[in-house]
């Protein structure tokens, strides 16, 4: 029997080969240069415990590496991107400011589209051999988008609801239930502003459910001179937000700008669920008295949509080196176990627990636990990202219809 690998597939097979034979004496000349630079590390800067987090690998990789990372911290991605598209037009192809983003998929898109990124450099990591990217493919394909070592992945994040199970039993378990449970608890349910991208996954996630086809929104959303197909296609949305919108906390008239904001209003008992793209993020908000110990999480039960976090570098970065050393570090099996403490932040690991020492396995074994924390199989199944471009028009149509944009 013949087998026809796809074209990611293949890449993917031929990148983790590279990195399992990767030359140990070329990785050695690359650590040794990237020795006293300091990686301007682009990253939002809304969540304390990720400030907490990037503070403390910047004393990891200074001590182990000699590299420092500077926290340049972001409102939006968009103004590191804006950052390097001024420098390119200026003629500043070398000793760039940006040395490495946390990017999302809208924003890699638009830089690998324009020629702004460095690489491939993915498949130059010795820890990207650990990386799952069979079973997890998100650490691939950003939202649609073959990755082709042009990022490096972090973390993984999957859209769950948390609840305080103290004030409310029923849950929705859908998109339409959503709808319903509102009718019951007007003014009790909320999202975070759309520009935010928790608001823009909210709406997301409900057009995942309602298009009867999921397929479409693996495809570029339909251009400017086809808006029939897109109004066909969103029409449910819309339909159904138009009932939602009045239901909400104020009235869908005033949204919290982040999801630590969402967050504070939950706390507070101004809410009864919130959105989030971690699913640690109850137990960890839990374990650091910002939600009550009564916060459960739960999901969709046809899914939730779930991606990967990756870090990517700029094609001018004046610290190449040092950035990826520092992307290298994120991968290391004590790095993902650090991050996934709930007492840090929790996230999900990207790597293949197979590829691990038995004591690299042990360290995620010995994480703590806590009642706030689903497991794999309670959180489901998950639903592919749609097309980066679905994101940024259906923003735009939300702000056209709401804000008059």
């Amino acid at each position: 029997m013949t087998v026809k690998l796809s074209a990611i597939a293949l890449f993917t097979m031929l990148c983790s080969t590279a990195s399992a034979q990767s030359s140990a004496p070329a990785w050695n000349s690359l650590v040794a240069k990237a020795r006293g630079q300091t990686v301007q590390f682009n990253a939002w800067g809304g969540d304390e415990k990720t400030n907490d987090f990037l503070s403390w690998a910047n004393e990891e990789v200074k001590k182990r590496y000699g590299v420092s990372i500077n926290h340049v911290r972001l409102k939006d991605t968009s103004e590191a991107v804006t950052r390097v598209i001024a420098e390119k037009a200026a003629g500043r192809h070398d000793n760039g400011t940006v040395d490495l983003i946390w990017i999302n998929g809208p924003n890699f898109l638009a830089m690998k589209e324009q020629a702004l990124l460095y690489g491939p450099f993915a498949n130059r990591l010795p820890n990207f051999a650990r990386v799952d990217t069979v079973n997890k493919r998100s650490n691939v394909v950003d939202f649609t988008v073959p990755v082709e070592g042009f990022e490096s992945p972090w973390r993984m994040a999957k859209i769950v609801f948390v609840v305080d199970s103290a004030r409310i039993k029923d849950v929705p378990t859908s998109i339409p239930e959503m709808l319903e449970w509102a009718k019951k608890h007007p003014g009790r349910l909320t999202h975070p502003g759309v520009r935010n991208f928790l608001g823009s996954t909210f709406l997301k996630q409900a057009l995942a459910e309602l298009t009867p086809d999921l397929n479409v929104l693996q495809k570029p959303v339909p251009n400017e001179n086809s808006d029939a197909n897109f109004e066909k296609v969103t029409a449910p949305l819309w339909a159904w937000y138009e009932q939602l919108r009045p239901l909400l906390w104020r009235q869908g008239k005033q949204f919290p700008e982040t999801g630590p904001a969402q967050r504070q209003l939950l706390n507070d008992g101004e809410i009864d669920i919130l959105i989030s793209f971690n699913p640690a993020e109850a137990a960890v908000a839990s374990k650091a008295g910002q939600l009550p110990d009564s916060v459960r999480t739960f999901v969709m039960k046809r899914g939730t949509i779930g991606n990967t976090s990756f870090v990517a570098i700029p094609y001018n970065a004046a610290n190449k080196e040092g950035a990826m050393v520092v992307a290298n570090f994120l991968l290391e099996p004590a790095t993902q176990a650090h991050a996934q403490d709930i007492n840090q932040l929790g996230n999900f690991s990207v790597l293949d627990m197979a590829r691990l020492s038995a004591a690299e396995r042990k360290r995620f074994d010995d994480l703590p636990k806590h009642p706030a924390l689903p497991s794999n199989a309670q959180l489901g199944p998950i639903l592919l990202e749609p097309h980066a471009s679905w994101m940024t028009r259906i923003t735009a149509e939300w702000e056209r219809r709401y804000t008059g944009k």
